[in-house]
């Protein structure tokens, strides 16, 4: 029963990563990595670091954000993922809110499509450490350092 509650999860947690990797479209214009650690009890909030990839070139970013409805619990996700939609390294700056119902949350993976006011996409996929419940209004705020 163990070794296929097991299975199970691992098929589950493979199908969502293949699926956000097929949906990411191969004229990507850079990539993105970023870690964030999370935290509240009723009210919560965001920190991270990251770094975008573009035209060859490394950006080092600040994340941030705050939540508030039902939170309780701390995390920290490494997401790695593509980023579309940009002209240039600036465009990155800017507050993001998911796009229609791309977050999943599966055996620790989450997988979520991201956008600003700028138009720039961002599709990451990253596995979750730690304790972390939340259904909450909640944004990301981005910027280059």
């Amino acid at each position: 029963m163990r070794l296929s509650r097991a299975f199970r999860y691992a098929f589950i947690a493979f199908v969502a990563v293949m699926g956000a990797a097929l949906a990411t479209p191969s004229h990507a214009q850079g990539s993105i990595t970023i870690t964030i650690a999370k935290g509240g009890w009723v009210i919560g909030g965001s920190l991270g670091s990251g770094t975008l990839r573009l035209g060859g070139k490394s950006y080092p970013l600040t994340v941030g954000g705050i939540s508030a409805g039902l939170v309780f619990g701390g995390s920290v996700t490494k997401f790695t993922g593509s980023v579309s939609n940009i002209s240039r390294p600036s465009d990155i700056n800017g507050v993001y809110g998911a796009v229609g119902a791309g977050a999943a949350i599966v055996g620790g993976v989450r997988v979520i499509t991201l956008r600003n006011a700028n138009g720039v996409v961002l599709r990451l996929q990253g596995a979750q450490v730690g304790l972390m419940a939340n259904l909450d209004l909640s944004g990301m705020s981005i910027a280059l350092k």
